[in-house]
């Protein structure tokens, strides 16, 4: 850039307006910090819960687990961006869950007595298979983000080829590497008694209550479950009043002072608007630079950026403020600059980046329809319509205002008489007030035409444009007044078109603090008359933030059913019964509950990146659903009555459950404040929570209640000797939980 710089002419310079690597960095920099964070959570977790040895071998599966994601998205062609960045910091909370896992169920054998060897080998063949099932389910969840073919679908895309690495590193790890280290790191945890009596830890006063807890369920099985669905019932119609919204605002420096001068306006005029606009912002100490497009907007140089196409009466100045506080105070300056008619002569916009895919204005309604002036007519009473709501600013039209122009009518037969055709007389005022390349001029490697017209003075003066002269074939000038009439006129500057019909938008910004789709919904209600006196032929239709919310999550939708057809089929080979399988699968939704009550009390909107929350905590819902279920279908096997295995099963489960999801729960914290992220993170942690409880006191009793299970019921009959249990004789608990 420098020997460029060199060589360019005096008087012109080279300015560095945007400093792309510095927003990346600090964009990495906030990732490690937020990663780091969440580690040190999820460590803490592990060292309070299961001790310092076992939480230093958590401790290690985690850069292993981050070693082998990193290395297969170098291999895929996987980019770090702020996608794959946030789904590295959600998969955290994930990625720890099969280690805790399988080291729980290490320090459950060895207090029952078991060596570290045979302690070590017992999680590999006891958690292996139903942890693989319990991490491909989870990750299924967020299946459809990474099919669906939609923009938003492309902007998020990369959260699920990245979370589905992570837990699958973290299942190989859990298997293979966790047993290893925990044989090498822990030491003997034997307890007194243990080996008489393997279910001894399982008798101290936490596990008591949790047993009376789930034996009460159980015997009100029919009050827990219809309790329950009150509640999803209640959260439902809560839901409705939780924000919603398609992406948030971005958090990058940038503002956008758009000017839009009226159609026709020449591009002198505009220039000098934007001159006029660059004073205002002249010696403010928060803006770092700015930069001003005339006729035309600026480059995409972001993938949330909507490039406005060239036209003369635009005007667009790009503003890079010093810090997202200091782009908040910008902001506010030039609003009140603004609304005390600091350009009046320009319809105004200051604008902040948005994340995801491009929406222009966030409330838009298309009236479409064959004839331009019906279609005008319509969209100035949805202007109308749209300005009685005060948390609308400007509502107008993409198209509004016609232009003068003037049509020259060419008296057919006087200019025949001349000797003149209408393409003739075409040409020669072509060249006269356009001009008419007559050859070129070569510097370098430059090509500059060379072009003919008339002087300023006849061709910039309406008054004189009668005047002009036309050369006929035989040489004689003769005036356009003796054989064509000018008529000054109006017209329509453009017309836009969508589906080869006539389409007018009403379009208009929204107030802060408020989100567009709630916005829109509002406003639809009030057209609804408009709408009913429709003519045949035209129709209102919406658009901004809302259209683009119901695309993209139509395109999630439309991977639902392969989701569903995976999730089956993976549930079906663990649980091999379509009776669980439709308990499993009758609980995914649950997580709703959970996650409307911490929306609402956190005041977060639900947009498109919370929608990937949530279906993700359908999968881990029925994650732990599956295991508890394959667990109580183990001890029934084993010989125990069913109602003696639903709660020793529960309780057996109930530690790495917890922890689990504590884990991944209190992981969330560094990015329940993040713009991007934290609705989605409010709405895991949520959920998760709710799905925990669920998971200890409903899945019970759902259970009981869904195979008529009885308090009393009779053990099944014990199997023949040399038929027992491999470890003698006994119920070994199976340690396979997730959260």
């Amino acid at each position: 850039m420098q020997a460029i710089a060199a060589e360019l002419p005096v008087g012109i310079e080279v300015t560095q307006i945007a400093d792309q690597p510095h927003i990346v960095e600090q964009s990495i920099s906030e990732f490690v910090e937020t990663f780091a964070e969440a580690l040190g959570i999820v460590l803490l977790v592990s060292f309070i819960s299961l001790g310092w040895r076992t939480g230093i071998v958590v401790a290690l599966s985690v850069p292993l687990v981050l070693a082998i994601v990193l290395a297969m998205m170098y291999t895929g062609g996987v980019d770090l961006h702020r996608i794959t960045l946030g789904a590295l910091i959600i998969a955290l909370g994930l990625l720890v869950d099969d280690a805790i896992i399988a080291i729980e169920m290490m320090v459950v054998k060895m207090e029952q007595g078991f060596d570290r060897a045979r302690a070590a080998t017992f999680a590999w063949n006891s958690t292996a298979f139903p942890m693989l099932t319990g991490t491909l389910v989870t990750a299924a969840g967020f299946l459809p983000v990474g099919f669906a073919k939609s923009s938003a679908g492309e902007y998020a895309g990369g959260i699920f080829w990245v979370v589905g690495l992570a837990l699958l590193a973290s299942w190989l790890v859990a298997v293979m590497f966790t047993p290893y280290l925990g044989f090498k790191l822990l030491p003997n945890l034997a307890k007194a008694h243990a080996r008489d009596n393997p279910d001894a830890i399982y008798d101290t006063r936490i596990y008591r209550t949790l047993r009376r807890t789930i034996e009460f369920a159980l015997r009100w099985r029919r009050s827990v479950v219809a309790l329950t669905v009150l509640t999803f019932l209640a959260a439902i119609g809560g839901f409705g009043f939780v924000q919603q919204q398609f992406f948030p605002t971005s958090s990058r420096t940038e503002l956008f002072l758009e000017m839009r001068l009226p159609e026709g306006t020449a591009i002198g005029v505009t220039d000098a608007t934007a001159k006029k606009a660059e004073r205002l912002l002249a010696g403010d100490p928060d803006i770092a630079t700015y930069t001003s497009y005339v006729g035309q907007g600026s480059p995409r140089f972001w993938l949330g950026l909507n490039p406005v196409l060239p036209n003369p009466n635009f005007a667009q100045i790009v503003i890079v403020t010093k810090n997202l506080e200091g782009r908040e105070r910008v902001k506010a300056r030039l609003d009140r600059a603004l609304a005390d008619g600091a350009l009046l002569e320009a319809r105004t916009r200051v604008d902040r980046f948005n994340f995801g895919p491009p929406v222009g204005f966030p409330v838009q309604f298309r009236v479409v329809g064959p004839d331009p002036m019906k279609v005008r007519a319509i969209a100035d009473d949805v202007r109308g319509v749209m300005a009685t709501n005060r948390k609308i600013i400007d509502p107008h039209l993409n198209w509004g205002e016609q232009v003068k122009s003037i049509r020259l009518e060419v008296d057919q037969d006087r200019a025949r008489a001349m000797g003149l055709t209408p393409q003739e007389v075409a040409q020669n005022l072509q060249t006269l007030l356009s001009g008419f390349t007559v050859t070129q001029y070569r510097e370098g490697i430059e090509h500059i035409d060379v072009v003919a017209r008339a002087v300023a003075d006849e061709r910039l003066d309406l008054d004189r444009l009668p005047t002009i002269t036309i050369a006929t074939r035989n040489g004689v000038a003769v005036p356009l007044s003796q054989f064509a009439r000018l008529n000054y006129e109006y017209e329509e500057p453009i017309l836009w078109r969508r589906n080869r019909d006539t389409v007018l938008t009403v379009r208009g910004d929204v107030i802060d603090n408020v989100q567009a789709p709630d916005v829109t919904k509002e406003v639809l209600p009030e057209l609804k008359p408009i709408k009913d006196a429709l003519p045949y032929g035209y129709r209102i239709e919406t658009g901004g933030s809302i259209e683009e919310s119901v695309k993209g999550n139509s395109s999630l939708v439309a991977v639902f059913p392969v989701m569903a057809i995976v999730t089956l089929s993976l549930l079906m080979i663990q649980l091999q019964s379509f009776s669980r399988l439709a308990l499993v699968f009758a609980t995914a939704p649950l997580g709703l509950i959970g996650a409307t009550g911490a929306l609402l009390i956190s005041n977060r909107p639900f947009g498109f990146v919370a929608l990937l929350g949530l279906i993700a905590l359908a999968g881990m819902i029925m994650r732990n659903t599956v295991i508890l279920v394959d667990q109580i279908e183990r001890d029934i096997a084993a010989g125990h009555g069913r109602y003696r295995a639903i709660v020793d099963a529960t309780v057996r489960r109930a530690r790495p459950v917890a922890l689990t999801a504590l884990a991944a729960i209190l992981g969330m914290i560094p990015l329940a404040t993040n713009i991007f992220w934290g609705p989605m993170a409010i709405t895991i942690m949520g959920g998760l929570f709710v799905a925990t409880v669920l998971t200890l006191l409903v899945v019970p009793a759902l259970y009981a209640l869904w195979f008529r299970v009885r308090e009393h019921e009779a053990a099944p009959a014990l199997p023949a000797a040399g038929e027992s249990d491999a470890f003698h004789g006994r119920l070994e608990p199976l340690g396979v939980a997730a959260e």
